[in-house]
């Protein structure tokens, strides 16, 4: 075998079965061996930034990475934005980069380019291989690094992918978390026994379902309340699951929300801090006077560190830890009349079916979901923590490949839309049940609010013409007709519940602009 069969052999042997590639000519020997290698299936994206957001929707929801191959340092280069979201919402992505071959990087071709500097910034693993025969391990030490949560960037020359691989040993993916801490978790518990009032914020692995009863549960023991980040990079919804408040996008009401509490336990997620630095500002959330204790690592499972302090307070409490669960649905009212941002959520949420992934870039067009879809049929929500635009549709591409059961819905602004319009390319390709909601108010909306913030009182032309989206005017019907996905333009809340029920009840890919 050759080292290209090597590496796709050796992921397939750890469980990966997908490949969001944009290929050039130092990948050919991959592609070539995704003729004789069918247990990893190649998925064409036409912009790197596509193969990265989509290989971070499918890690989301599969828990486990996609390979993405990518073309030189410029081809990486061109995905490292949705990487960075990726890296923030600690997702498993491996990238296979392939590079100039080992003799040739020295002539300083025109494509060459410092990958290891530019890897460093979005990945916790990096290596460039030096040997077709490590090639295996290599790519088996980056899967592994990817599982623990984050993106793993492995170059690989183009003689080490074509040259034989003498033996041709498959290198095995041993992977564990770190064991949890018990003094963590000892502090964790005795903090919150000893605190006037005691608050818990969680992420991570905690906002899916067993993670976020384990956390009700301990709150229910301890009387500690409960929140979870602001932006939860998946979180699984409805059917009676607890719903916590998320810590405000804005410093100041995050500040005043958490300004009452003496103690702050940590699960699945950091300190809060404000997303920017505002004149007269500040940058963390908590007062220095705050205790401060994150029960896990980023080696360890954030789940299993929940457990672990449910079991020390509840079987110190001695306390009934039963949970009991409503599992009513109610389906909120669909609205009429025009079309307006809140509207537009609410007929979602009133027609979204059970098991619907939402992958929300709607930003300040789709604020409002959160607010109605608690008591909902079960759900999944998947938000951009890195808040690098961009990445919606590509990241609604790879969780419709990863679960291809369940309808996907796509709360997609105008602008951000612009960045990785061709991800519905590959929608339309590959048939995937993804719905695009695109939001439009032709505008970068929220720029024109941090404008505001900032002092500014009123725009003059030149200012305005760079928030402003409409002119000319994106004739979003046509640009997803022309990447092969039927489209529509709707402007009141009876059209868009038409259109919606449509698209649901078909297959294969479905875009409705909404007209804010």
């Amino acid at each position: 075998m050759n080292g290209a069969e090597i590496l796709l052999n050796t992921a397939a042997a750890a469980g990966v079965g997908i490949c969001f590639s944009n290929p050039g000519t130092t990948e050919m020997p991959l592609v070539a061996a995704f003729d004789r290698h069918r247990d990893i299936k190649p998925v064409l994206c036409l912009f790197e930034g596509v193969c990265t957001g989509a290989a971070d929707g499918y890690g989301r929801m599969k828990g486990k990475p996609a390979l993405t191959l990518l073309h030189l340092g410029p081809g990486f280069a061109n995905g490292v934005a949705n990487l960075h979201n990726a890296k923030r919402a600690s997702v498993p992505v491996v990238n296979v980069i392939g590079d100039h071959a080992s003799w040739h990087l020295a002539a300083d071709a025109p494509l060459t380019m410092d990958i290891a500097s530019l890897a460093k910034t979005v990945s916790r693993w990096q290596r460039h291989n030096e040997s077709v025969d490590t090639l295996s391990a290599d790519t088996a030490e980056a899967i592994k690094a990817s599982l623990y949560g984050g993106v793993a960037t492995l170059a690989v020359p183009n003689d080490s992918q074509w040259l034989e691989c003498e033996g041709g040993d498959i290198a095995r993916v041993e992977f564990s978390f770190d064991p949890i801490d018990p003094k963590r978790i000892e502090a964790a518990a005795k903090a919150m026994k000893d605190a006037k009032k005691p608050l818990m914020i969680i992420g991570g692995s905690v906002l899916r379902r067993q993670g976020l009863k384990t956390a009700l549960r301990v709150c229910g023991t301890t009387g500690c309340e409960l929140m979870m980040t602001g932006f939860p990079g998946h979180m699984d919804r409805g059917d009676g699951l607890p719903s916590p408040p998320r810590v405000p996008y804005f410093p100041e009401d995050a500040v005043k929300m958490l300004a009452p509490y003496d103690v702050v336990i940590l699960a699945g997620t950091g300190a809060p801090v404000s997303f920017f630095g505002y004149r007269d500002g500040q940058s963390r959330i908590l007062s220095d006077t705050v205790t401060t204790i994150r029960i896990d690592t980023e080696r360890q499972s954030a789940s299993e560190a929940m457990d672990a302090l449910a079991e020390v307070v509840i079987k110190r409490s001695g306390k009934n830890d039963t949970m009991a669960e409503s599992a009513t649905h109610p389906i909120p009212e669909l609205p009429t009349g025009k079309l307006s941002r809140g509207v537009a959520c609410r007929t979602v949420a009133a027609l979204q079916p059970e098991n619907a992934i939402i992958v929300d870039e709607g930003l300040t067009s789709s604020g409002a979901y959160l607010l109605m879809d608690a008591g909902l049929s079960p759900h999944t929500y998947l938000s951009n923590m890195g808040g690098s635009i961009g990445w919606g549709m590509p990241c609604a591409t790879g969780a419709a490949i990863a679960c291809p059961d369940r309808p996907v819905i796509n709360f997609q602004a105008d602008g951000s839309g612009m960045y990785t319009v061709q991800a519905l390319w590959t929608q339309a390709r590959e048939g995937l049940n993804v719905t695009t909601l695109l939001c439009k108010n032709n505008r970068y909306n929220i720029l024109q609010t941090e404008y505001a913030r900032a002092g500014y009182k009123e725009a003059g032309p030149p200012a305005s013409s760079l928030v402003s989206l409409g002119s000319p005017a994106i004739d979003w019907v046509n640009l997803s007709r022309g990447m092969g996905v039927p489209a529509v333009s709707v402007d009141t809340c009876e059209d868009l519940a038409k259109e919606l029920k449509k698209a649901l009840a078909e297959e294969g890919p479905h875009f409705i602009e909404m007209k804010l």
